[in-house]
């Protein structure tokens, strides 16, 4: 199967997570069914200047980031960290992060959501 770029759904989500702003998800896969049942979001994620995921906990499945562009503040568990591109962050299950977009440019990732 191929999905050609044109076909992802985008979604817009305000304060997603209880985040600031509004954020763009375009997403790469239509259904779990698309991913075996192994997983519920794989898309890329745009945070505008400003724009932020806010704090959640995973209780039941693991997401990792990948930074395509811009620079992200980045709350693993607790703990602030910087992530620029080619940074991988990953929120093993039973942890939490957030992230928030504090530059001047667009913060672009990718991010997959897998079961436990």
């Amino acid at each position: 199967m191929i999905r050609k770029a044109n076909e992802c759904e985008i979604q817009y989500r305000e304060h997603m997570r209880d985040g600031d702003g509004t954020v763009e998800l375009t997403h790469f896969i239509a259904s779990p069914e698309e991913i075996n049942q192994k997983g519920r979001l794989f898309s890329k994620i745009t945070l505008q200047p400003g724009t932020s995921i806010g704090y959640h906990l995973h209780e039941n499945d693991a997401e990792l980031f990948y930074i395509l562009c811009g620079v992200g503040e980045y709350n693993d568990n607790g703990e602030l960290k910087t992530v620029r591109p080619g940074d991988i962050a990953i929120c093993p299950t039973g942890t939490g992060h957030a992230i928030a977009n504090k530059g001047d440019e667009v913060l672009e990732l990718v991010a997959l959501i897998v079961y436990a």
